[in-house]
């Protein structure tokens, strides 16, 4: 850690990839955050790892292990291919580095739990970006259905379709981690792990696969806690573009649009339906990039950890991870 200009205590992140979601949000959320000095960024394209370190101020590095040498580097941000995580992120926390890496963290719970044991034992902050999580609509939402704006919760559902994307897109190729389990799927699902709580169970799901490229192009799946509260879930990339949740309680029903990936600028509008009418509730913008990295920092800074209860953690990485595995099994 550095100080800056007796500020306080500053992260110095490096990036491993030059992904478009790094270059859209990630990372221009980084350089603006006090917490955090973007020091270098590498790619296996040169020219790549320029582009960037032009853009946002920082070193050029050639390859992910030389930047993973650097000592003048305390965490990483990942955002490659799924299929590649599980290599990096393990290389990184070796290289005694926290890890925000895009999700999923992995592209299964085995390797998942290996790797949260692998930051556990190094006391380092391992944590995967489900950037949305951290958006304040869903804080709200949350606090509508604890006073009882829709009564008992009875059922949750949650959608996030994507249109289909370019052949060459790396979403299609099963060696990278590709398909929609793995990338779209994790929305719905780490919404209803948000709104339901823990004891989530997979009671049936389909994968639809496409056979001429190896993955699934989308699906469904059917959850229920323990007391018997379900969510029906729908993903897919070939799909016209959803991303919505809704919750059904004794009395009404919340219903949230473009859920997943607002914008900074978005003004999120959380709908209300009860017998009586229909109340919409607008709120302010909020940027979810911002929050995400905001809460790495922090968990650097508070020795390697993110705030007890708040549901980004890694048992909260664990059990996503378990539910996914779930999913694809049930699908078989």
């Amino acid at each position: 850690m550095t100080d800056d200009d007796g500020a306080g205590r500053r992260v110095r992140l490096g990036v491993l990839g030059c992904a478009d979601i790094a270059w859209r949000r990630t990372l221009p959320a980084a350089v603006a955050d006090p917490q955090l000095d973007l020091v270098a960024v590498a790619s296996r394209d040169a020219e790549k790892a320029k582009r960037f370190a032009d853009r946002f101020g920082c070193a050029a590095v050639d390859g992910y292990a030389a930047l993973l040498q650097r000592d003048d580097i305390d965490a990483v941000y990942i955002p490659l291919p799924a299929g590649l995580h599980a290599r990096w992120i393990e290389a990184a926390l070796r290289a005694g580095k926290h890890v925000l890496a895009e999700k999923p963290l992995t592209t299964d719970a085995a390797t998942t739990t290996r790797l949260v044991d692998l930051a556990r034992s190094h006391g380092l902050l391992l944590m995967e970006n489900f950037m949305f999580t951290y958006h304040a609509q869903h804080a709200e939402v949350r606090r509508l259905v604890a006073e009882g704006a829709i009564g008992e919760l009875r059922a949750f559902s949650a959608a996030f379709t994507i249109p289909e994307l370019p052949d060459e897109d790396i979403r299609h190729q099963p060696s990278l981690g590709g398909g929609a389990l793995l990338d779209v799927a994790g929305y719905p699902v780490r919404a209803a792990e948000l709104f339901l709580g823990d004891g989530l169970e997979v009671v049936g799901s389909v994968l639809r696969r496409c056979t001429r490229r190896g993955v699934d192009m989308g699906g469904a799946a059917l959850l229920r806690t323990p007391a018997g509260v379900t969510a029906q879930l729908t993903f897919g990339m070939a799909n016209a573009y959803r991303s919505s949740y809704e919750l059904w309680g004794s009395t009404g029903r919340i219903a949230v649009d473009r859920a997943f990936t607002p914008p900074p600028e978005h003004r999120p509008v959380i709908r209300i339906e009860r017998q009586e009418g229909t109340q919409d509730i607008t709120l302010a913008a909020d940027n979810q990039f911002a929050n995400v990295v905001r809460a790495f920092a922090r968990g650097v800074l508070d020795g390697g950890a993110l705030p007890a209860g708040t549901g980004h953690g890694t048992d909260a990485v664990l059990r996503h991870a378990r539910l996914v595995d779930d999913i694809r099994r049930l699908a078989s």
